[in-house]
């Protein structure tokens, strides 16, 4: 096994929803190990204020902005110099718990954007570079929302189970080239995320799921394996949607 403090020296990762929560644990831990890391958010003032609070012997890149708006994917790409070997894409948004019946078009599409389509855009921007290379992994945020239904609204919990797909699918076609992809599925993580009932009757049917949940985690734990599957200490993973969320999937 590498040694633990210096997995990433000399390696560019790209890390989306860095300001905040699971993303700016990742990008904290990543540079602490000695990457370059092209850090993603929309908000400009969060990612200031990751910069400042970022040490180690590593170095934060900041781009921001809508990752949804393919000039933002482009202005990431660029940042990453051609020299991108790992993306953590843990950037994604929720749905208000509406469940098919009251799930509006805009929420869905812009759930679908976020957590499925900007993913799908950001990998087919770097894998060529990866490819080039024979080299490269890449980790997604994914949710038991992806492995089950009862935990959130038809939006988030389709978009998810897209996202798993798109991870097997990647897995499949580019691990005999040297990529890896995986994805990591929390259980309940303390972070920013807009996690409000905007449905009386999902909340009152979901109510037994969330009573029998493991208990919500901080984005730190949830950090450790994303770093795992993006290093070198996992060389024969791929393909694999690894849940990370206290033994809920056993209940």
């Amino acid at each position: 096994m590498q040694d633990a403090v210096s997995r990433f020296t000399d390696r560019t990762v790209v890390v989306t929803g860095a300001g905040a929560g699971i993303g700016r644990a990742t990008v904290l831990r990543l540079v602490a190990e000695g990457a370059r890391v092209i850090a993603a958010d929309i908000s400009a003032e969060r990612l200031d204020s990751l910069t400042r609070d970022a040490q180690g012997s590593g170095s934060v890149v900041a781009v921001p902005g809508d990752l949804t708006q393919q000039s933002v994917i482009d202005d990431v790409v660029a940042a990453g110099e051609g020299r991108v070997e790992g993306l953590a894409n843990v950037a994604g948004i929720m749905d208000g718990w509406l469940p098919a019946a009251e799930v509006d078009d805009a929420t869905w599409e812009r759930v679908f954007d976020l957590n499925v389509t900007v993913p799908m855009r950001l990998t087919r921007a770097l894998l060529p570079q990866m490819l080039e290379r024979g080299t490269g992994a890449l980790v997604y945020v994914s949710s038991e929302a992806g492995l089950r239904s009862s935990i959130s609204g038809t939006a988030y919990t389709s978009a998810k189970h897209a996202l798993n797909g798109f991870v097997k699918s990647v897995a499949f076609y580019y691990g005999r080239l040297g990529i890896r992809a995986n994805a990591v599925a929390p259980g309940g993580v303390h972070t920013e995320i807009d996690a409000a009932f905007n449905s009386a009757y999902a909340e009152m049917v979901t109510a037994p799921a969330i009573a029998i949940a493991t208990p919500s985690v901080t984005p730190e734990v949830i950090m450790h394996p994303i770093l795992w599957l993006l290093s070198d200490d996992a060389p024969n993973i791929n393909g694999v949607i690894l849940p990370s969320d206290g033994g809920w999937t056993t209940i």
